[in-house]
């Protein structure tokens, strides 16, 4: 019998690719976080032995994904307090 999908690791890491390109795209640190989390996940399918279900499978996703964009959001945003002002509008 065929594997379900979602335990090949190499699915896992093409989802990871095609996050990371769509936030090449959408830039925002969302897309890159999901990649992250994707990505790990894709190498945790990669230890012999695991086999896990897919709601603890997709629950390993989400927190791994939220760890990323927590470290990514604290390490590249604006000092707290600190406002982006654009004084020079790009159409002038």
């Amino acid at each position: 019998m065929t594997e379900p999908l979602w335990t090949i690791w190499w699915v896992w890491l093409a989802g990871a690719l095609v996050m990371a390109i769509a936030e090449m795209l959408l830039p925002g640190f969302v897309f890159l976080g999901f990649a992250l989390g994707a990505a790990v996940t894709g190498l945790l399918l990669l230890v012999p032995g695991l086999s896990v279900s897919l709601p603890v499978l997709l629950l390993i996703f989400a927190a791994l994904s939220l760890a990323a964009w927590l470290i990514l959001r604290r390490y590249f945003a604006l000092p707290k307090g600190q406002v982006k002002i654009f004084r020079e509008d790009i159409n002038d």
